[in-house]
């Protein structure tokens, strides 16, 4: 018996596209990158061959194409990993249900997911500009602890190591910790490209360790974040989406990565505000080998 998906579930728009990204089945194309910004849409299509398709509704806006004669296109998710749930859950619905009669298809298309974006250091060697995949990622956030299945794409002992050593405060939500697609990063990560763990944070201020007017609960967790290794790995960078993305691509059965240009550095308290022309270049570089 095929598993029909309720109208509550799944909101379905008029013109049959999903909900929130506003897009139609048609428009899905497999190679999907993944930005923060409305705005850098449109630079990562100034390198398409073509332009097809525009859509934008609210924070997501999408540009699909052709780069190299295969079709892709760019899709912002805005900040945090709350918006990732929503992204990466409508597009799986895309890929893998049948939008005219609600039924999950038998045959799951698997897409493949590669989010470039902007982070913060947490080690001192990190130069500003240097392009950092997030091969293993920690998630602040919580969001893969609501679905089943999560244990099963979760490396366990990296998490209970972690909060061990950095005494994790039991009021926030419990870490998780998962893998890029190890054949993604493969065919993404080059020698120009560090490997390295990832947080995705819940917020930009006092959950990455930022003090402005209020003090903050755990003010010396990144000196302990930074302190941490894991059989001899350590913590690079910090962001807010790479977490959820790959592994609730890992669940579903995406290919998912995400790769950052570091702009500031938190262990040496520089940053580079005009860090455009670095992100343009990487921009280049994932295109060319997705």
């Amino acid at each position: 018996m095929k598993e029909i998906i309720p109208e509550s579930e799944l909101i379905i728009n008029p013109d049959g596209s999903v909900f929130h990204l506003h897009l139609r089945p048609d428009q899905l194309t497999d190679r999907i990158i993944l930005v923060g910004d409305p705005s850098r849409v449109d630079m990562v299509a100034s390198f398409f061959d073509s332009k097809v398709f525009e859509v934008s509704s609210r924070e997501f806006h999408t540009i699909g194409g052709t780069y190299q004669g295969k079709p892709i296109m760019c899709l912002s998710h805005g900040i945090g990993p709350d918006n990732i749930d929503i992204v990466i859950n409508e597009l799986d619905a895309l890929a893998n249900i049948d939008f005219s009669t609600r039924e999950v298809k038998e045959e799951r298309r698997s897409l493949t997911l590669v989010r470039i974006g902007t982070s913060g250091a947490l080690q001192p060697e990190l130069r500003l500009g240097t392009p950092v995949i997030a091969e293993k990622s920690i998630g602040f956030d919580g969001v893969l602890n609501y679905y089943a299945g999560r244990n099963s794409v979760a490396d366990i002992s990296f998490e209970e190591d972690f909060c061990n050593s950095v005494g994790w405060n039991p009021l926030w939500a419990k870490p998780y910790v998962v893998d890029a697609d190890a054949d993604l990063v493969e065919r993404i990560g080059r020698d120009d490209m560090v490997r390295g763990v990832t947080i995705s944070a819940v917020g930009f201020y006092g959950p990455q360790g930022r003090q402005l007017r209020l003090p903050l609960a755990n003010p010396d967790l990144n000196q302990r974040i930074e302190a941490f290794r894991h059989c001899g790995r350590k913590v690079t960078n910090y962001e807010m989406e790479s977490a959820p993305l790959q592994g609730l691509g890992r669940l579903m059965g995406h290919k998912a990565m995400t790769v950052c240009s570091i702009i500031a550095n938190r262990m040496n308290s520089d940053a580079n505000p005009n860090y455009k022309t670095a992100v343009n270049d990487l921009i280049g570089t994932v295109l060319d080998r997705i």
